[in-house]
């Protein structure tokens, strides 16, 4: 199954299914000497854990990481990371009456007809707990950058009244819906000159990286989509004296090379699509049917999501960084 590496020096191989024995990802061309425990990747890990929240799944993992190889006396040798996470909430019988119909908005149709097989225990590899693998490499990417002052931090927004009932709650043990949201990620620190012209640009991998997210469907740069309602002279941003820039709508990118501003990306990210109404469908043998969806799902994954978008980014920017520059 080819696309499961993301970065040319930087290079994150993501592995296993959501239901499957573990998943996690191997690293490689992180540089040596970075103090690095597995401490500091379990803290990215924590913030997409399930069952972290009122919005979360109530399946229980404990994601706890293991590091394999790479890392000696608490410094990663220069060699191959693997780090793997065991699953063990896997819970299979619930999944047995997807074996035969393709849920919608999930992947079932499209794996099936490029593969001729598919995992319907909830998704196998296109399940979101595949970003496990990404957080990984996202956390490891972003302790190197640290060593650079470069920083990587993102946040979600969402409205959760479009989820509230006819007197205006929101009866979270009954909610049988689901909402999306937007997730805005900064870079600060980042030296300009990342990135490379035409096909190679940095927002263009930036947003590459997003969209390769199973969440996402939708990415803006600085002021993005707003350019459409501004003038030249509005959406310009002025320079003075010393390398500065008066404004940001850029979102720190011009021609697709850093420009030593904040990096400002923002990605939409859809609602979930496992949710408790009944859906039409159709199943392997083409005959309609209908589906009501009651396995162990998010209500909201914008907040698990943050952590996802902010290691894509620090892989994105830790790549190009050890491209263009010398680390």
């Amino acid at each position: 199954m080819a696309g499961n590496t993301f970065g040319k020096l930087y290079r994150v191989t993501t592995f296993g299914e959501s239901h499957g024995k573990a998943v996690g990802a191997i690293i490689d061309g992180c540089p040596s000497g970075i103090e690095l425990t597995e401490n500091d990747i379990q803290i990215y890990l924590n913030r997409r854990r399930p069952n972290s929240s009122e919005l979360s799944t109530p399946r229980t993992e404990k994601d706890k990481v293991e590091i394999l190889s790479g890392v000696f006396e608490g410094k990663t040798l220069g060699t191959p990371i693997c780090a793997m996470v065991r699953n063990e909430d896997i819970g299979t019988s619930e999944y047995g009456v997807l074996k035969n119909i393709y849920r919608p908005g999930h992947a079932d149709y499209t794996y099936e007809k490029k593969y001729g097989i598919r995992d319907y225990r909830s998704g196998g590899r296109s399940s979101g707990r595949e970003t496990v693998g990404r957080v990984i490499g996202g956390a490891v990417a972003a302790k190197v950058l640290k060593e650079r002052n470069i920083i990587v931090s993102a946040r979600g927004n969402y409205d959760l009244s479009r989820l509230s009932n006819e007197n205006g709650d929101i009866d979270f043990e009954n909610i049988n819906d689901s909402i999306g949201g937007i997730v805005e990620c900064k870079v600060k620190g980042a030296p300009a000159g990342l990135g490379e012209p035409v096909f190679d640009k940095l927002d263009a991998e930036l947003a590459k990286a997003c969209m390769s997210i199973g969440a996402i469907k939708g990415v803006e740069i600085g002021v993005g989509f707003d350019v459409t309602n501004m003038t030249g002279s509005e959406n310009n941003d002025e320079m003075a004296v010393g390398e500065k820039f008066l404004s940001n709508n850029a979102g720190g990118i011009l021609g697709g090379i850093s420009n030593g501003n904040d990096i400002i990306i923002r990605v939409a990210v859809k609602p979930t699509p496992t949710i408790a109404k009944k859906q039409k469908t159709i199943d392997v043998n083409g005959n309609e049917t209908e589906v009501e969806l009651k396995g162990r799902n998010d209500v909201c994954i914008v907040d698990r999501v943050v952590v996802v978008v902010e290691s894509m980014v620090a892989m994105t920017i830790l790549d190009y960084y050890l491209q263009n520059l010398k680390f």
